[in-house]
C-alpha cells in the first residue's frame, strides 16, 4: 500500500483528493493538513510513503515547506500540486526537490498515475513542461531576470506584480513591512527595475501572473 499525506488549504481540495485516492486498490490516505505546522506534525509522527502538497499555504510559502521537508526526510518523495500553470512555479520546486509538479486542473486524470511514477523513483512533469526543461538544456540561454530571484523574492515579486501593496503582502506572509520594503529593494535592483509598474509589465509579459 502507498500510504498518502495530503497537504492544502482548501477543505474542498482535500475532499476532492480524498475521493480519487480512495478508488485506488493499492493507494491509502494516513493524514491530511490543511497548514505548514499540521504538515510537521504529521509527517513526525506518522508513518508515510509521498506527500502531496499545495504550493501555497498559510504563512509559509510550499517552497520553504518543501526544503524543510527535504532537510528531514530528503529520501521520501514530494508530489508538489498547484494551483499556479506550470510556468509560474514548476522549474522552482523541481530545483527544491519536488518529485513532480502538477496543476489542480489536471490532478482528477493524473494524480494516482503521477503517484505511482514517483514511488517507482520516477518524476513527474507534464509533457509540455519536459520539452520546456529539454529545450532549456539544449539552448543554454541567458537566465530572464525573475529566475535570479530567491524563493523568497520570487514570491514577493508575484504579489506586488498582483496588485498587493507592501503592508498587504506582509500580512500574508506574516512578514514585517520593513522586511517585505528591503525585499521590494532587491527584487528591483536584481531585476534592474525602478517601479511597481515595471514589475506588473514584466510579470503579465512573462506570464507570471494569474
Amino acid at each position: 500500500m502507498i500510504r498518502i499525506i495530503i497537504a492544502d488549504d482548501h477543505p474542498i481540495i482535500r475532499q476532492g483528493l480524498k475521493q480519487i485516492l480512495a478508488a485506488e486498490s493499492d493507494m491509502v490516505l494516513v493524514g491530511e493538513a490543511g497548514n505548514a505546522r499540521e504538515v510537521f506534525e504529521l509527517t513526525r509522527k506518522q508513518h508515510y510513503d509521498i506527500i502531496v502538497l499545495d504550493i501555497t499555504l498559510p504563512g509559509r510559502s510550499g517552497i520553504e515547506v518543501l526544503k524543510d521537508l527535504k532537510s528531514e526526510r530528503p529520501k521520501t518523495p514530494v508530489l508538489v500540486l498547484s494551483m499556479h500553470p506550470e510556468d509560474q512555479y514548476a522549474v522552482r520546486v523541481l530545483k527544491a526537490g519536488a518529485a513532480g509538479y502538477m496543476t489542480k486542473e489536471t490532478a482528477p486524470e493524473e494524480l494516482a498515475k503521477a503517484i505511482r511514477k514517483i514511488i517507482r523513483g520516477g518524476k513527474y512533469v507534464s509533457e509540455s513542461l519536459a520539452e520546456k526543461l529539454a529545450f532549456d538544456l539544449e539552448t543554454d540561454t541567458a537566465r530572464p531576470p525573475h529566475e535570479t530571484l530567491s524563493d523568497r523574492e520570487y514570491e514577493v515579486m508575484r504579489m506586488i506584480a498582483s496588485g498587493k501593496t507592501v503592508k498587504q503582502v506582509a500580512e500574508e506572509l506574516c512578514l514585517s513591512v520593513k522586511t517585505i520594503s528591503t525585499y521590494r529593494t532587491r527584487i528591483l535592483e536584481k531585476m534592474r527595475m525602478k517601479s511597481n509598474a515595471e514589475l506588473v509589465r514584466y510579470a503579465v509579459q512573462n506570464r507570471l501572473v494569474d
